[in-house]
């Protein structure tokens, strides 16, 4: 006998903000009649850190004490024992999206170390003959839009064989000349990523160029600190020997839950980066990273 359990929120897109009522409905869906123990809903909210493998056997007791940071959590009995009859029931619930006392409600994000998420967990508890029935549904959770945060002035650079950084020997690297510019290097997390390239010269023709999303996540406690950088898009931009003296644009969307609003905390820190990579045919690689600040 086949109970379903499912959570259906009012919102379809499911994002809410510290203030907001969380609301909807849990559906219980069973062939015949079933004696449950009580349903019962859980929201919560944890940022859950990881160090990366290359650390944890540096420091044992930096690794053990990493542990998940409880942001928000709220427990409702939203149905008495009783019995559900055959057929469809829908139990409501709601309930404030207010973070535990002392603690910030952080936006939603899925990294690799760093994962900070919001869950709904439904349960209807069942006698002791009888598995209880669960079911999880994540929600997100955004920061309010900040209206005073102003676009920093256009960020030109200019990539050559003398600007590389980490070359010991640049007589083996083919004479290039790029010019471009970023519109900002602080971005809204919803508006695109934008600036412009050029290629004034080069020596030996040009295979690709890309454009790579990056985040940088930092976590640890007063033991020691774990820094790691994972590409999280790769956008190529051009392809093949593109022309000199052409502009090719730059744009790029932040991807939602995969980024985030810039975070600095005591424990955990989000940061991202943008790097411009210019590959040559014969493979060689060069590169201009940018530093950016995310906001909403």
């Amino acid at each position: 006998m086949a109970v379903n359990l499912d959570i259906q929120l009012k919102r379809s897109n499911k994002v809410y903000r510290e203030g907001d009522t969380i609301a909807g409905v849990v559906v219980i869906d069973t062939p015949t009649d079933v004696k449950h123990e009580g349903v019962f809903m859980t929201i919560e909210g944890t940022v859950d850190l990881q160090i990366s493998t290359q650390n944890v056997g540096a420091f044992d007791a930096f690794y053990n004490s990493v542990k998940p940071v409880q942001l928000m959590m709220c427990s409702l009995e939203i149905a008495r024992a009783g019995r559900f009859p055959s057929g469809i029931t829908e139990i409501p619930f709601e309930a404030p999206v207010t973070p535990l006392l002392n603690k910030v409600l952080y936006e939603s994000y899925h990294g690799v170390f760093i994962n900070v998420q919001y869950l709904l967990k439904a349960v209807i508890k069942r006698n002791f003959l009888n598995k209880d029935i669960h079911k999880t549904l994540e929600f997100v959770v955004e920061n309010n839009p900040c209206l005073n945060m102003l676009s920093s002035k256009v960020d030109k650079f200019v990539i050559n064989q003398n600007t590389l950084a980490n070359v010991n020997d640049s007589s083996n690297i083919p004479k290039f000349h790029i010019v471009g510019s970023i519109d900002s290097v602080i971005c809204s997390i919803m508006q695109p990523f934008t600036g412009e390239m050029k290629i004034e010269h080069s020596d030996i023709p040009i295979k690709s160029i890309d454009v790579q999303l990056v985040r940088v996540e930092t976590c640890g406690c007063a033991e020691g600190f774990s820094k790691d950088a994972t590409e999280i898009q790769n956008i190529q931009v051009a392809e093949g020997n593109v022309p000199t003296g052409i502009s090719i644009p730059i744009y790029m969307i932040f991807p939602r839950l995969f980024s985030c609003s810039t975070t600095k905390t005591t424990n955990f820190k989000i940061e991202f980066e943008v790097n411009v990579s210019v590959i040559f045919v014969d493979e060689h690689l060069v590169t201009e990273n940018f530093p950016i600040t995310l906001f909403r």
